[in-house]
């Protein structure tokens, strides 16, 4: 039999007792606030310290048998009042997705599971930005009434993507570009409201000059349509007052600025009503630079799938300001060169990671 002295055995009762009141108060939306009164400060990290080294239990934040430095990080990350983080990189707009822009309750609830603010301003740049979460979707060929489909958006394929990401609710204005930038490339210069359209006349290379300048990145074509879709595999995404989307083409002058109702030139951004994630103009106004090389659809299922290594041309997508209905459903895809000419038709949007 081993006798264990009185006061070893008070102090593993004691140990044993906090430990339970700790299991008992951890908040489940803020991990890191181990004694649950809903912040994450000092007192939390005493607490993670004094289980250091251990298996935890209430201090393992990332579940992997062992209380140590990547906890500590994952702490340090939530440090403050709980609720979805900032980016260090962002000036907070709005936590919480907005219901009425964010319809879909599902997609509500993984931008809140994601922990990340919803929409965002880049300091530097004041572009801004909405979260989209990780998810799944079917990547492909969506066709309007009387048309099929172009052969390269098939086969239609489940696409993963495992991380979150924010996009620019926006396509890149001029007015933004040109204070990244130092000058403004697009044709339709010179109105009173031409720093608020999109920037155009850019192609690929200038595109990710810019986005390097700026700290961010261009989107991959699946983000993109991921992005786009926001739930929905119908021809052209959805709005607040129709968030399953539509397949009609009467239904595109709702969304997008377009041959029919553009006027033949871009518009001020943010004019059309937003998609289910609260994004503007993914099926006009200009078309959108991806970050991939074009090539063919995969048979099966992918996971965040950057495209192939090398080909010809890279990818944009979208609508712009002069196409018809059957050229800007949301799976339709375009191919030009790296460096090649100057379109006033194409510009891009931006995406950074959290």
């Amino acid at each position: 039999m081993i006798i264990m002295p009185v006061r070893s055995m008070l102090g593993l009762i004691a140990v044993h007792a906090a430990c339970m009141c700790m299991a008992t108060q951890i908040n489940a939306d803020c991990p890191a606030d181990l004694n649950g009164n809903g912040v994450v400060d000092g007192a939390d990290l005493g607490s993670l310290l004094t289980e250091w080294g251990t298996a935890g239990p209430a201090a393992d934040l990332d579940n992997n048998g062992t209380v140590n430095g990547a906890d500590l990080g994952l702490m340090l990350t939530a440090w403050g009042p709980c609720g979805p983080v900032v980016p260090s990189w962002a000036t907070l707009l709005q936590s919480e997705p907005d219901p009425a822009i964010v319809t879909d309750e599902s997609l509500r609830q993984a931008i809140v599971d994601s922990n990340w603010a919803w929409r965002v301003k880049d300091t530097a740049t004041q572009i801004e930005m909405v979260l989209i979460p990780a998810g799944s979707f079917f990547m492909g060929c969506s066709q309007v009434p009387g048309w099929g489909c172009f052969q390269d958006e098939l086969p239609i394929h489940e696409v993963i993507l495992t991380q979150p990401f924010y996009m620019g609710r926006h396509e890149v204005t001029q007015a933004q570009w040109t204070a990244v930038m130092g000058s403004n490339p697009s044709h339709f210069n010179g109105f009173a409201d031409s720093p608020n359209r999109p920037v155009e006349r850019v192609n690929w290379t200038m595109a990710q000059a810019f986005v390097t300048a700026a700290g961010m990145k261009l989107p991959t074509e699946a983000q993109w349509e991921y992005a786009a879709r926001a739930g929905t595999f119908t021809a052209f995404h959805g709005i607040p007052s129709q968030p399953e989307g539509s397949s009609e083409e009467s239904y595109l002058v709702e969304i997008s600025w377009v041959g029919a109702n553009s006027g033949m030139q871009t518009r001020p951004v943010g004019l059309k009503p937003p998609n289910g994630f609260g994004l503007h103009d993914l099926c006009g106004n200009v078309l959108e630079w991806c970050n991939d090389w074009y090539g063919p659809y995969p048979e099966g299922p992918v996971v965040d799938p950057v495209g192939p290594s090398s080909a010809w041309g890279r990818v944009f997508r979208g609508g712009c300001w002069h196409l018809f209905p059957v050229l800007s459903r949301v799976a339709v895809r375009y191919e030009e060169l790296e460096n090649g000419d100057l379109f006033n038709d194409t510009g891009l949007r931006v995406i950074r990671t959290p």
